[in-house]
């Protein structure tokens, strides 16, 4: 992750974060536990989509209601009436009543969402969303229960940077500096199982600069949560642990998995990559030549589950016991199972993670859009970081 000169500590100076209050302990009451959204039969891409019951059509679920301005009948869903969920943290917990924070891209705007409950406003950041960027990428302290730091990925008028958010302060810089473009701005951040801070960047439109060491741009960061190397970087003084990367649009780690993954749209492909720190991102894992829009990842021991804002489908690529992917992948929510455009995904556990929509960016917003929502993620794993 980085330069050594390029962590001056610059402060925003176009806004303040506000902090919502939490609401009183004694104001929760018991909820009756989701059953994660996915697919009724899993389907391998070009083979027919799912549909009715199952893969072949058989019986058809039970039909939800549409969406009746905010409120919306899907059981799954947790947040409405939001604005393109490009960013999603889901808040510790067995995932049997998840809450999540998430970010909107363009607004700038940290919210909590849980089922039954209005999306409270967490935190507003200043972000120029008037390109791909915005808020893009969102993370927890690793000591989240005690401290409640919040991480956010962000462009502003003149760079990319990551602050860091604490209850009732303004947001501060983390590590600035990171080129800002025409294009190519979105990144994703994420914590690994030692602790650190791993954020993928793009290449602010600049195709060489993914391969040039003294640029922030088109890399995977690796640092603490005061913006330095963090233990283990494989250069010591230096942030950057991985280069090649276009347009990244998740990062995600698995605890008991093969280490952790990149998505990124390429220039001619949709990629997955499997980060190995130190080295160049040139192989990919899988490749979708379709360019479906390879957003949010969750891994587990057993496969990787990757959201896509193009196709608006969620796909699970299934890992084998030497860690090699065992089959194509399978399409694990259609689009036209409710949702549209997907961005957003953070895992709870190894089972169960929470996605965002981003309809609202070109897709087909329905009144209860943009929404974030619990899916399955199947298999064992959960999050955790590089070897």
């Amino acid at each position: 992750m980085l330069v050594a000169g390029v962590l001056g500590g610059v402060l925003l100076t176009t806004g303040c974060a506000t902090f919502a209050e939490q609401p009183p302990a004694d104001s929760w009451q018991p909820q009756e536990q989701l059953t994660p959204q996915a697919g009724p039969e899993p389907s391998v891409p070009g083979e027919g989509k799912p549909g009715g019951g199952g893969a072949g059509g058989g019986n058809k679920p039970t039909e939800i209601p549409p969406p009746d301005g905010c409120t919306d009948y899907n059981p799954t869903v947790i947040g409405t009436c939001l604005d393109t969920v490009a960013a999603v943290a889901a808040l510790p917990g067995d995932g049997s009543d998840p809450t999540a924070l998430v970010g909107e891209r363009r607004s700038g705007r940290i919210l909590r969402v849980k089922r039954g409950a209005e999306p409270q406003v967490v935190a507003t950041i200043p972000v120029d969303g008037s390109t791909d960027g915005g808020l893009t990428g969102l993370a927890l302290s690793p000591s989240y229960a005690e401290d409640q730091l919040i991480f956010a990925y962000v462009t502003t008028a003149g760079d990319n940077r990551v602050v860091r958010i604490a209850p009732g302060d303004v947001p501060k810089p983390v590590i600035t500096g990171i080129p800002r473009g025409a294009t190519d701005n979105r990144g994703a951040l994420a914590l690994d199982r030692s602790g650190a801070l791993l954020l993928a960047t793009g290449d602010a439109g600049n195709a060489q600069a993914a391969g040039d060491l003294k640029s922030l741009a088109g890399k995977v960061l690796r640092f603490d949560a005061g913006g330095a190397p963090a233990p283990g970087n494989p250069t010591k003084d230096s942030l950057v642990v991985a280069s090649g990367l276009r347009a990244p649009g998740g990062v995600c780690t698995s605890v008991n998995g093969p280490g952790a993954w990149v998505t990124d749209r390429a220039a001619t492909q949709d990629v997955l990559y499997h980060l190995e720190l130190g080295k160049l991102l040139s192989t990919p894992a899988w490749t979708w030549p379709d360019r479906p829009g390879v957003a949010g990842c969750a891994s587990t021991a057993t496969g990787v589950l990757v959201v896509m804002s193009t196709a608006g489908n969620a796909q699970r690529l299934p890992i084998a016991s030497d860690g090699s992917f065992s089959g194509k992948p399978e399409v694990t929510l259609d689009k036209d199972q409710g949702f549209g455009l997907l961005g957003g995904l953070d895992a709870v556990n190894d089972q169960v993670a929470v996605a965002g929509t981003v309809n609202k960016d070109g897709g087909q917003p329905v009144s209860s859009d943009d929404r974030a929502f619990v899916i399955a993620v199947g298999g064992g794993g959960g999050s955790g970081g590089p070897d």
